[in-house]
């Protein structure tokens, strides 16, 4: 049974940083996407960061220039280097992963971390 667990959320000050951090077990997902979506309250899920097997990176642009995403396949993790938070960035991240690299369905996912900004 595969497993993704995040760590890493708290509370935090505008402009300030976190990492989050994601861990995976039950399967090798070194050749799955791995990305980090997040969901806010009485908002869509949105997808914010991916990564495929060989490290080509997307954003999305509400998080572009401030969060990074990476993985390290001979651990199973994928982490969330976030900075310069704002407040509007307070919801829930969940890590998944996916065998389509675009994200077309997720295939696991995480129960998630909250993250708050305060202001």
């Amino acid at each position: 049974q595969v497993q993704l667990v995040e760590s890493g959320g708290g509370l935090v000050q505008a402009g300030g940083s976190l990492r989050l951090s994601c861990a995976a077990s039950g399967r090798d997902l070194s050749s799955y996407a791995m990305g980090w979506f997040r969901q806010a309250p009485g908002r869509e899920r949105e997808l914010i960061a991916r990564i495929n097997w060989s490290s080509n990176t997307y954003y999305a642009g509400s998080v572009k220039g401030r969060f990074t995403i990476s993985r390290d396949n001979a651990k199973n993790t994928v982490d969330l280097q976030m900075n310069s938070l704002k407040p509007e960035d307070t919801a829930v991240y969940l890590c998944a992963a996916a065998a389509s690299t675009i994200f077309l369905k997720v295939d696991y996912w995480g129960k998630g971390t909250l993250v708050t900004v305060s202001s």
